[in-house]
């Protein structure tokens, strides 16, 4: 809630407007490059707990390409590790969820500690350097659209403050799910209606059992798709070395850690640029 309402109050204000040039293409970049590596380090974790499985997957998502079905081979590969999870513990009885927890407002002031403030600043950094400046980035790269990040810091700000007190799970943007959605044939908004339908019909059958028997080792392929697509564009960068650099802290640390050190870097480096050019 409080994070949502930050995000919301930067966006109306046109906060990031008036900070993104300060924050430099490099760092934005950096960033995306960053969410990349990451996915790829996720994407091998789980293929290495099943190797067979992630083969499978990576064949399956290759004879789907070869058909020419490229867009469809998410689809092709998840639609195979639901079979083998129905193979393994059966189909699931219909389970319709019961109505989700409503926060009160004595609950949501306790949970106002240090710790909250804390996990707000840092969450905050990721935030903004992933899913507002980066998804912002991206869009004019994979679309050729022009949505500010303030335009997306304030539709994630309205959509948490809307959702929480319903019982929903904080969100955001994010450029690894642009990517994902473009590398897999996703090209308007249409897309995202249709998964939200399809999410809606899986409710009543995605039993723990289930989902626990979904083979996560197929999606590693998947995730390592995304990850190459997303760090092809990162990488036509004004300033590549620093957007590497930035990339590999985040792995190493993580991304909010990562995208505040790019930010002096980046200063710096245009401070030296200036002195060089005086």
């Amino acid at each position: 809630m409080i994070l949502g309402g930050l995000l919301l109050a930067i966006g109306l204000t046109g906060t990031l407007a008036r900070v993104e040039r300060w924050i430099g293409e490099p760092v934005i970049r950096g960033v995306q490059l960053a969410v990349g590596l990451i996915l790829l380090q996720t994407g091998v974790d789980l293929a290495i707990g099943d190797p067979f499985l992630a083969a499978v997957g990576v064949a399956i998502a290759a004879l789907a390409a070869l058909a020419g079905h490229r867009t469809a081979s998410a689809l092709a590969v998840a639609v195979a590790g639901v079979a083998i999870a129905v193979v393994a513990v059966g189909v699931p009885a219909p389970q319709w969820p019961g109505a989700p927890p409503t926060p009160s407002p004595s609950g949501l002031a306790a949970a106002v500690t240090r710790s909250t403030a804390d996990g707000v600043v840092a969450q905050l950094a990721m935030t903004i350097g992933n899913a507002a400046l980066a998804t912002s980035l991206l869009f004019a790269d994979l679309f050729d659209a022009e949505v500010t990040p303030d335009e997306l810091s304030a539709s994630m700000g309205a959509t948490n403050l809307l959702a929480v007190p319903l019982g929903g799970i904080p969100m955001c943007h994010g450029c690894d799910g642009v990517a994902g959605k473009h590398a897999f044939g996703a090209r308007t908004g249409g897309a995202n209606v249709v998964l939200g339908v399809g999410y809606l019909l899986a409710v009543p059958f995605a039993t723990p059992g289930l989902l626990g028997a979904f083979p996560v080792a197929m999606l590693g392929a998947l995730l390592a798709i995304v990850a190459v697509s997303l760090a092809r564009n990162a990488l036509d960068s004004e300033n590549v070395a620093l957007s590497v650099a930035i990339g590999l802290v985040a792995l190493a640390t993580n991304l909010g850690v990562a995208f505040l050190l790019g930010i002096v870097a980046h200063l710096a480096w245009e401070r030296v640029g200036d002195t060089g050019d005086d």
